[in-house]
């Protein structure tokens, strides 16, 4: 774990760090997602447990006392990060009970399959290390997400911590869905949002990644930096080649292959198409109503051609549908006849 911030973060982190003593037990970290929320929220923590830096200054943490080298390798006493096991292990971590900090994996949890959302126990075991005194004399500070991956059951027991919270204890929540938190967790903590970063810093760190094509990832990530960065980690182009194939199809009369391409999408993970779908989508509404393409500007011919075979209604409705199926995603579902059902949908020609 790194204590820099990102550079459209600084300006936020030295207001909040310039009032300490101010802030409140519990903030709610939140944006976008893809820009940097978990990191701002770690390096939070990191420059409140450092050393060399006087409290209720601007500054960031030093990097080079001792809680700032425990802290970069994931063996702060006072810190504890608590997220899903399935996450902390595509983090390269160990796990542990709490979360993960610093204990080695055990082979029964190697071998069943891990959990993407956060467990009660998971909130439970940190009880104990709240009622202890600080290693270091200073804060101690949970750092839990993604937020929105608690269930009522390990969201109320979060909630005694929140409503009497420990001394000199600073949580900070992360997640990309405020609509998807209980209400008594919302009313317990203090929102701090993450804005997204203006094009021009996002495509200056993504060039300075070495990315090539940087502006079509950023679009294609609507906007976010880091989802920019990572799906070009994950895949060859912006937009995926099937795509590109299925919009030159869909605006030509009765050419559109669905039961092929199901064929092929029903491999892949199907949040991962979906997406794609629903942001092909959004482009058609967005240029029916006037406004630039957003997400696949290379898409921009098809999607005008696309857009004018159906009413902005249409569209608009055609991408909430295709959101509504994306929680539909994990479950046990025949993956060819889904990825016919949606593709059909799209591809079907307003009436």
């Amino acid at each position: 774990m790194s204590g820099a911030f990102l550079p459209w973060q600084q300006a936020l982190a030295q207001r909040w760090l310039s009032q300490q003593d101010a802030m409140p037990h519990a903030l709610l970290v939140h944006g976008l997602s893809g820009i940097g929320k978990r990191q701002f929220a770690l390096s939070m923590a990191q420059a409140l447990l450092c050393e060399n830096r006087a409290a209720n200054s601007a500054e960031f943490a030093c990097g080079a006392c001792d809680a700032c080298h425990w802290v970069e390798s994931g063996n702060h006493p006072d810190l504890m990060r608590v997220r899903p096991a399935a996450l902390a292990a595509r983090e390269g971590l160990a796990l542990s009970t709490v979360g993960g900090e610093g204990e080695p994996e055990t082979a029964g949890a190697a071998k069943k399959k891990l959990s993407e959302d956060l467990r009660v126990d998971q909130i439970r075991a940190l009880e104990p290390w709240y009622h202890r005194a600080t290693h270091r004399g200073r804060l101690r500070v949970v750092v839990l997400y993604p937020a929105e991956t608690m269930n009522t059951v390990t969201a109320n027991a979060l909630l005694k911590a929140l409503e009497e919270p420990p001394p000199e204890t600073v949580f900070f929540l992360v997640t990309d869905a405020l609509d998807r938190l209980l209400p008594t967790v919302l009313s317990r903590c203090q929102k701090l949002t993450v804005p997204l970063p203006d094009h021009v810093h996002s495509l200056a760190w993504l060039e300075q990644a070495s990315l090539d094509q940087a502006d079509q990832w950023l679009a294609a990530a609507g906007g976010a930096p880091l989802r920019a960065l990572e799906m070009s980690q994950q895949q060859s182009q912006p937009c995926p080649a099937w795509a590109v194939d299925l919009m030159e199809q869909v605006v030509q009369p009765n050419t559109t292959a669905v039961g092929k391409l199901a064929d092929e999408l029903a491999k892949q993970p199907a949040v991962e198409w979906l997406r794609v779908l629903q942001r092909l989508s959004l482009d058609v509404s967005m240029v029916r109503a006037g406004l630039a393409v957003r997400y696949y500007p290379r898409l921009s011919r098809a999607l005008r051609e696309r857009a004018a075979q159906g009413s902005l209604a249409h569209w608009s409705g055609l991408a909430s549908w295709i959101g509504q199926q994306i929680p539909l995603a994990t479950h046990p579902l025949n993956a060819k006849l889904f990825a016919h059902s949606c593709l059909q949908r799209f591809c079907d020609r307003p009436l």
